[in-house]
């Protein structure tokens, strides 16, 4: 399997924070905030990784990250020159992905359960996709999924919702196969102007083919200045590798 990372967007609500740089650059305890699922995608055992990022910051971001030989990782890059959705993101992938399952995290998620049950379970049946859950007290913030009454199945996903159905909001860490871009081909913007994840996820639903994990350890993003502080709080005692310390 490969990964992609999602490290995209503008970062204006971490204004005035993200006014010179990639908020994917921010420290987030020891580490730039990227390296968090970076090192989440190599504990897995996936080496070959793709960036995507805005054209303003690419050179910072490259100059970061460099060949990833230093972790044994190998980047690659892609430029998104708009802020059109995370589908729209994600479809950059393609060549990338040269028909294999992909592991896609957007950059600014950090978390605390390893990825590597996950993957490996759909590295044994790849077909369809799988999206990671997790319980939050503010799920407006975020997709929410709604499981059936057996509590087995999602049955839908509703994109920032005033009024959640549960509180089981969508991570952003998701498990694709090859055929997701094809779906996203076949999606039109929202309201927004974006390709929505949302709606990539449900049209997997609509197939009968998304699967879901829920993760038992702290999860946060980072894309606002109440969770960014969160997530530097979780992440504090988190030590970086040793390929990272100069």
């Amino acid at each position: 399997m490969k990964g992609v990372v999602l490290a995209g967007g503008t970062g204006t609500r971490l204004w005035p924070l993200t006014w010179v740089t990639n908020k994917h650059l921010l420290p987030v305890g020891r580490m730039p905030m990227i390296h968090h699922p970076v090192l989440k995608l190599r504990e897995a055992g996936i080496r070959e990784i793709l960036v995507v990022t805005g054209r303003e910051h690419m050179g910072d971001v490259v100059g970061l990250l460099g060949s990833g030989a230093e972790l044994g990782l190998a980047f690659s890059f892609r430029v998104q020159d708009e802020a059109g959705g995370i589908a729209q993101a994600l479809a950059l992938a393609e060549g990338f992905s040269g028909g294999d399952p992909l592991v896609a995290i957007l950059g600014d998620n950090v978390f605390e359960d390893s990825l590597a049950p996950y993957v490996n379970a759909f590295a044994r049946n790849p077909g369809g996709a799988r999206v990671l859950l997790k319980r939050v007290p503010d799920a407006q913030r975020f997709g929410v999924a709604t499981l059936d009454t057996d509590g087995e199945r999602v049955v839908r996903i509703a994109e920032k919702p005033s009024s959640p159905e549960s509180d089981l909001a969508v991570t952003g860490v998701y498990l694709y196969d090859g055929q997701v871009f094809d779906i996203i081909r076949d999606q039109t913007p929202s309201s927004r102007g974006e390709l929505e994840i949302t709606d990539v996820n449900n049209a997997y639903i609509a197939r009968g083919q998304l699967g879901f994990g829920e993760f038992a350890g702290w999860w946060s993003d980072a894309g606002t200045p109440a969770s960014y502080a969160r997530a530097n709080h979780l992440a504090a005692a988190i030590e970086p590798p040793p390929e990272l310390r100069r």
